[in-house]
C-alpha cells in the first residue's frame, strides 16, 4: 500500500517509519522536503521511503495521514490539494490546540471538532480520527505492563474505519470505533486529559485502556 504522510514533525516521522516497517511505501510531505530532518529520516527509513511536497505526498498515497500542528493544518490541506485526496482515506491525527495563553487549551470543542473541520475541508475524502490521544513514542507497537492500550477511532465511512483499524491492529492496537466523525468532539478532549496528566506528572509514558467485564 502507498501512504502519504502530510507533516514531517515527530508524529509524521514516527508513523512513516512504522508504515515502512510493515512493508508499505511511504512519501512524507512538507513545505520544505529538502530539510535536514527529512534527509536524516530518509536515510534511516530505507528504500521504501521518499519525500516531496504536500501535494506530491497527497497524490502518491492510497491513504493519507494528516499529522500537522493545528495552526498549520488548513494551509497544509490547501497545499496538498483536496482533489488529490478525493475518495481516499485520510487519517486525522490532529488536535486543535491553542497555545496563545501559554498552557495548551482546545481551540475547537463542544459543538464542533478538528475532525469535523477536516472533513468539511475535504468533503470528498473519508476522514478517520485516530492516533490523537497517545504520544508519538507509543504510536507504533505500544507495550505496557497492563497489556496493549486502546485506540479509539471515529469517522463517517465504515469501510475507511475498517481499513484504518487494520493498520492499527498491525501496529499492535486493539481498536474501539465510537461512531461518526462527530466523535472527535470527545477524542480531542481525551488528548487534553493525556496532556494535563503528562504535564502534572512530568512523564509522557501513559496511555488509555478500555476495560470490560
Amino acid at each position: 500500500m502507498k501512504i502519504g504522510i502530510l507533516g514531517t514533525g515527530d508524529v509524521g516521522r514516527v508513523l512513516g517509519a512504522g508504515f515502512v516497517a510493515l512493508g508499505h511505501e511511504v512519501k512524507i510531505g512538507s513545505r520544505s522536503p529538502q530539510q535536514e530532518k527529512v534527509r536524516e529520516w530518509l536515510k534511516k527509513a530505507g528504500p521504501k521511503a521518499s519525500a516531496g511536497t504536500f501535494a506530491e505526498a497527497a497524490a502518491f498515497g492510497d491513504i493519507a495521514v494528516l499529522a500537522i500542528l493545528w495552526t498549520g493544518t488548513e494551509n497544509a490541506v490547501k497545499l496538498a490539494g483536496p482533489q488529490n485526496l478525493a475518495g481516499k482515506v485520510v487519517i486525522d491525527v490532529t488536535n486543535p490546540l491553542d497555545f496563545s495563553a501559554g498552557a495548551p487549551r482546545l481551540a475547537v470543542g463542544h459543538t464542533d471538532s478538528a475532525g469535523e473541520t477536516v472533513q468539511r475541508w475535504l468533503p470528498q475524502a473519508k476522514v478517520v480520527k485516530a492516533f490523537n490521544h497517545v504520544g508519538n513514542a507509543h504510536m507504533v507497537n505500544p507495550r505496557f505492563p497492563g497489556g496493549p492500550p486502546t485506540m479509539f477511532i471515529c469517522g463517517n465511512d465504515g469501510g475507511a474505519k475498517k481499513t484504518v483499524a487494520g493498520l492499527l491492529e498491525a501496529f499492535g492496537w486493539p481498536v474501539v470505533d465510537i461512531g461518526g466523525i462527530e466523535g472527535s468532539r470527545y477524542l480531542e478532549p481525551l488528548a487534553m486529559l493525556w496532556i494535563i496528566y503528562g504535564a502534572g506528572s512530568n512523564t509522557w509514558n501513559h496511555v488509555f485502556k478500555l476495560l470490560r467485564k
